[in-house]
């Protein structure tokens, strides 16, 4: 497919008359872009106890829905480095629309024969095509005005994100979560017919939602194709261009911000895959009202990123960061040795503090970049890998401790430890 020239234009050119509105349609439609890969990941979330009943999963089973999709995003983070640097930012999200929306449409055939492997191969492609699209998106928004805004440009347009985190699991509830939940041993007392019709009609739940958001993916891909974008380029003075993929780690702000992606990233996943579990059996809720309680938990995260974006008028990126980390902290103590309404409390309280964390390490990481910054976006990328890592330890201890969900909110515990401290010590830029 042919594909639009996109205009290179230098990185000063917001300061000039008509700058600003030159950049606000291209701001508005990545900040949309936010939103449509946040309820990909946020429907996970509803998907992973979801298939765990209608493929008959353990814990350690269930979490391979993340491990499917953050797998992706480290295979294809060089790539899709690759792909940006030759075909630059509107091409390259172009390209992880149409990605992302196959998909999307795999699931048809997936819930039709209800095979759990090949929703994990849908969810993989998912994960390609959500590589892509970050790659180019998280930078573009950066640098679509001035340096020292880019921490509040990123959290502005990842609020869109955390108002996905709100949007999915209400979604999620009302067309994919049925109510209908049996115990192991009804199952087995059903007969074999009454129990494959019941598990196939779970499995075909999945199917309208993700065909529709196929669909809407394939609407926006040509939205971009049909509309011309700036090519902005990053200010070549800050650090000479970068020829080589590994020579950008030098920066060691950078390499701790590729570390403590992987254990945001982490951390997130975590909470999420395993909230409604956590809402069931320590807040004593049916599945149902546990998806609404993870629609609260995205609206405290979308909350806390129209918050921070505030605060960052008043406080450095890097201190908030801490703040926000150190709350996080606190949070997931009351998780885990709390019960009842405490432990949903605390879950939620994470959604607001975790809130700024990825733009914000992501702005962090880039800064000073130069050229260099395509390659840095690159690796901070791949490290959402932590997404595909962690949750399966989680599930692994949980499954190891006869199914305590609090016991493996242990894992999240130390991922927020590390992500206070670089932002107190890691975020300063090095050379050396």
């Amino acid at each position: 497919m042919s594909l639009h020239h996109q205009h290179e234009i230098p990185r000063g050119a917001n300061s000039t008359s008509g700058g600003p509105n030159l950049y606000l349609v291209p701001f508005i439609l990545i900040s949309c872009l936010f939103f449509l890969w946040g309820m990909a990941h946020n429907l996970d979330s509803i998907l992973i106890p979801h298939l765990k009943k209608a493929c008959q999963l353990d814990n350690r089973q269930s979490t391979l829905i993340d491990t499917a999709v953050f797998m992706a995003y480290f295979l294809m983070a060089i790539p899709a480095g690759a792909i940006l640097n030759k075909w630059g930012y509107k091409n390259s999200i172009i390209m992880g629309l149409l990605v992302f929306s196959v998909g999307a449409f795999l699931f048809v055939p997936a819930a039709d024969t209800r095979m759990y492997e090949l929703f994990l191969v849908a969810l993989f492609i998912i994960g390609c095509g959500l590589t892509i699209l970050e790659t180019a998106a998280n930078p573009y928004a950066a640098v679509l005005g001035k340096p020292e805004t880019a921490s509040n440009r990123l959290n502005l347009a990842a609020s869109f994100n955390g108002l996905a985190a709100m949007v999915a699991p209400i979604i999620g509830s009302l067309f994919i979560l049925s109510g209908k939940e049996y115990s192991a041993e009804e199952l087995a007392a059903m007969p074999d017919a009454s129990r494959l019709s019941y598990l196939m009609e779970e499995a075909a739940s999945v199917k309208l939602p993700y065909i529709i958001l196929g669909s809407v993916l394939l609407l926006v891909a040509v939205l971009f194709y049909f509309i011309k974008f700036p090519e902005v380029k990053p200010p070549a003075e800050v650090i000479q261009k970068e020829r080589s993929f590994l020579s950008v780690l030098k920066h060691r702000h950078l390499s701790w911000a590729v570390a403590a992606q992987f254990f945001y990233v982490g951390a997130q996943v975590c909470v999420t895959s395993f909230f409604i579990r956590m809402a069931q059996q320590g807040g004593g809720l049916d599945e149902k009202t546990a998806a609404y309680y993870l629609g609260v938990y995205g609206f405290l995260f979308m909350f806390g990123r129209f918050a921070g974006t505030f605060f960052l008028k008043f406080i450095s990126s890097q201190k908030l960061l801490s703040i926000y980390a150190a709350a996080s902290v606190a949070l997931c103590v009351v998780a885990i040795t709390g019960d009842g309404a405490y432990v949903i409390y605390a879950l939620g309280g994470l959604g607001f503090f975790m809130s700024i964390m990825f733009p914000t390490i992501f702005a962090l990481g880039i800064a000073g970049l130069g050229e260099g910054t395509k390659t840095g976006s690159s690796w901070i990328i791949m490290a959402i890998v932590g997404g595909a890592i962690l949750p399966y330890v989680m599930g692994t201890i949980i499954d190891l401790n006869h199914d305590d969900i609090q016991i493996g909110y242990v894992v999240p515990l130390i991922c927020y430890i590390i992500i206070l401290l670089f932002g107190m010590r890691g975020y300063k830029p090095s050379t050396h």
